[in-house]
């Protein structure tokens, strides 16, 4: 019985908004790279690349790997990407990338 009066005192300490106020999607804080990076790799020639100076990135190549990675899943485009110290390289996958 104490167990559930903690728990319902817990959650009177969180706000109800409406539901069309929740906010949809993720739009964090790499959607602006990830959406630069997605136009140009659509209008990549075959057999190009495109070069990213880890520099540039707003976050580290990692996290903005694995954002491209969730965004091209959506979109439906497979890519390969590799990296060195400096820069990250990203082009569109074939079947033997």
């Amino acid at each position: 019985m104490a167990h559930e009066h903690a728990a319902e005192s817990a959650l009177d300490r969180f706000q109800a908004i409406l539901q069309h106020e929740v906010p949809k999607g993720r739009e964090g804080k790499l959607k602006r790279i990830v959406t630069a990076l997605l136009n140009q790799i659509e209008r990549l020639a075959p057999g190009t690349a495109l070069k990213v100076p880890v520099a540039a990135l707003p976050d580290s190549k990692e996290n903005v790997r694995a954002a491209l990675n969730r965004a091209t899943r959506l979109h439906g485009l497979r890519v390969s990407t590799s990296s060195d110290k400096d820069n990250l390289y990203i082009w569109k996958a074939t079947r033997k990338s």
